[in-house]
């Protein structure tokens, strides 16, 4: 019997935790001041001014279900392809030596 797939649903959602924890995500908030760059509006907390403030991909919306379905098929493929290395034999593989 085979191992259980790693839902879709989890690895999406894990992705955009990542996503949303990222250096590069904080980086652009700050350079940009916490702040649309279209209208100037600033990302406020204060209870009744709620503004929030999104990070856009320059190059087009993230398909987190394509992407999801890439790290499943690349990162947790089947067992039957992967295989356990001590890190020498690793680094021989990979031709990294």
């Amino acid at each position: 019997m085979n191992p259980p797939e790693t839902p879709l649903y989890h690895i999406e959602r894990q992705l955009r935790l990542l996503w949303l924890r990222s250096r590069e995500r904080a980086a652009a908030m700050k350079r940009d001041n916490y702040s649309c760059v279209k209208c100037g509006k600033k990302k406020s907390e204060a209870k009744g001014k709620e503004q929030k403030i999104e990070v856009h991909h320059k190059k087009g919306e993230i398909n987190w279900k394509e992407l999801a379905a890439k790290v499943r098929e690349e990162l947790l493929c089947s067992p039957d392809e992967l295989e356990c290395l001590c890190p020498e034999c690793h680094k021989l593989v990979d031709g990294k030596c």
